[in-house]
């Protein structure tokens, strides 16, 4: 007897639910989603739009506006221009990782994953260049993310660039979740981890979920419970719960909690200061965004924005996830309507068209590795059938109180595969001017531009050192092992200009810790000079490794001129 062809359509369904591949999760047999490709190109189309949107509405008040709320009357105009975001790092950072994923396919191992970042040119910023600069100093992931040796674990790096691994994942959260595994982990670690892995899984929900709320509570599901981040999550829905009319009552408990307390931001960058980079306060912004917002796309990313901080990372995401949800047909014209579609994203090989295929291929992989199908019928319309998965959640860890690390390693032949764009620049032997000016110090990874080397005078001063650095990614680095003496108060008194034309960041290090930061530039050099004085009492009694740091900004006249290098103990 002949089997109908509906029936045994049901009968493929119902295999393709029953089946799941290793480490996929827990699957519910009884069910399984359907999404017509169709639908998910238009979807996730739309992701890709919101992230845009997002970023570059909120571009000019980045970080402008810390621990206070950006003012009605401050917030950017949108016109449909803004859309054209192809310059920016929040987008094409994310990019390294697709094309990694489109070229060694979901097996690839995170080791592969770290070469494909160590190499990118661009330049990056907090745990993403802390990341980076481990990889190129030799240390694989997931070393490379660790606290041991980042002090930006729980910055917002992998949170505000997550959004790929939800949008190649329709339905499918442990993919999301493993992805960050292989990805959030170059230069994340727990609740920076867990923010990227949140938000994934928020945008793998919008596939199938309209109300905020939902999808909120979808991305909580897919991250450890007794995490602060989740802690975070909980509390936002519930200050929601009790002024569902005001968000800036909500926004008052985010700051006063996830801002003002210490106890929340341990371990992210600029946790004693106004600026806050801390994954769990930037996704509470998210998430204020998307609940107050209730499915209008202006007041999504307005709301997002008009939190603070880092206001244009945070509208890409909410955006991201909320036009995922409504689909591109959905959308205003005012955001779809001066889209360049031949423009190339910075630093890719992507415009806004290959991005989209590259997406739909990665998809289609995900769905069949997680033991789905893709049914066509006889009209040719596909459809991707996916089973209902439970999200299975990363180990529980807490940068502050870090688990063992892995003796994570780069081996000499993978090494010799990290050649990013500035690596082979030409270096400069300093290390003769640097003993006569600073003896003791040593010098690596100087560069030649600007002619480095002793200037017996320069800017008012005499016998000063001009550094410059090896590329846009590798900083030049000047460094002493010492022992700082116990039962002493000891400083570092430094004397730093800039050329004219230029600027540059310097950054003071013990290991891989940051003690200090400061840009030495026009604003904050008075005459072309700046004083800096770090107290280094701390490490009493102890043999550190100091690292004064001349870190590129814009690739423009960026030497740094060092009249004074002294410690001092007493």
């Amino acid at each position: 007897m002949k089997t109908p062809r509906k029936n045994m359509a049901a009968i493929f369904v119902l295999l393709a639910c029953l089946t799941s591949s290793p480490g996929a999760g827990a699957v519910d047999t009884s069910a399984c989603r359907r999404l017509s490709v169709e639908a998910y190109r238009d979807k996730m189309a739309a992701g890709w739009i919101g992230q845009m949107a997002g970023v570059g509405w909120g571009a000019p008040t980045e970080f402008r506006y810390r621990g206070v709320i950006i003012p009605e009357n401050e917030v950017p105009k949108w016109t449909p221009r803004t859309i054209n975001q192809f310059q920016q790092d929040d987008l094409y950072v994310e990019m390294t990782f697709l094309r990694s994923l489109a070229i060694h396919g979901f097996d690839l191992s995170i080791r592969q994953a770290g070469i494909d970042f160590a190499n990118s040119g661009y330049q990056l910023w907090h745990a993403n260049r802390a990341g980076r600069e481990n990889l190129r100093k030799g240390i694989a992931p997931p070393d490379s993310g660790h606290p041991r040796f980042s002090r930006h674990s729980d910055d917002i790096d992998y949170q505000i660039e997550a959004d790929y691994a939800g949008l190649i994942a329709p339905g499918m959260p442990n993919v999301a979740i493993a992805l960050g595994e292989k990805f959030g982990r170059i230069m994340n670690y727990g609740d920076g981890l867990y923010g990227g892995q949140f938000v994934a899984g928020m945008y793998a929900a919008a596939f199938f979920e309209r109300n905020p709320r939902k999808i909120v509570e979808a991305g909580l599901a897919c991250i450890p419970a007794e995490s602060q981040y989740a802690g975070m999550v909980r509390d936002v829905l519930r200050w929601y719960d009790e002024a569902p009319e005001n968000w800036q009552s909500t926004w008052r408990h985010i700051d006063e909690t996830y801002h003002r307390s210490m106890d929340h931001r341990r371990y992210a960058c600029g946790s004693d200061h106004d600026f806050n980079i801390d994954a769990k306060y930037n996704g509470a912004c998210i998430i204020t965004g998307l609940l107050y917002g209730a499915g209008n796309p202006d007041d999504t990313m307005v709301i997002a924005m008009r939190c603070g901080q880092d206001s244009d990372c945070n509208p890409s995401n909410a955006g991201g996830i909320l036009f995922t949800a409504l689909g591109l047909k959905q959308l205003p014209a005012r955001f779809t309507s001066a889209l360049d579609r031949s423009a190339t994203f910075s630093h890719t090989l992507y415009n806004f068209d290959t991005l989209l295929k590259t997406c739909e291929k990665l998809a289609r992989q995900a769905v069949v590795r997680s033991g789905g199908r893709i049914e066509m019928d006889g009209t040719g319309r596909e459809t991707f059938v996916i089973p209902v998965t439970t999200p299975k959640p990363s180990a529980l860890e807490k940068s502050w109180a870090p688990g063992p690390i892995a003796h994570s390693r780069f081996t000499r032949v993978e090494r010799k595969r990290i050649n990013p764009p500035g690596w082979s620049a030409p270096r400069t032997d300093l290390s003769e001017a640097v003993s006569a000016f600073a003896p003791g110090w040593r010098v690596r990874d100087c560069g030649d531009a600007m002619e480095p080397g002793l200037r017996a005078k320069w800017g008012g001063r005499e016998n000063v050192l001009l550094t410059h650095p090896l590329s846009s990614g590798i900083p030049c680095v000047l460094y002493r092992d010492l022992t700082i003496p116990a039962g002493k108060k000891t400083m570092l008194h430094l004397a730093v200009g800039h050329d004219e034309r230029g600027n540059w960041d310097l950054a003071v290090r013990v290991g891989a810790r940051e003690l200090f930061r400061t840009s030495v530039g026009k604003e904050t050099a008075r005459n072309g000079w700046l004083d800096a004085d770090i107290d280094l009492t701390e490490y009493a009694g102890q043999p550190i490794q100091l690292e004064l740091c001349n870190e590129a900004t814009g690739w423009h006249y960026e030497g740094a001129y060092w009249a004074g290098i002294t410690i001092e103990s007493r």
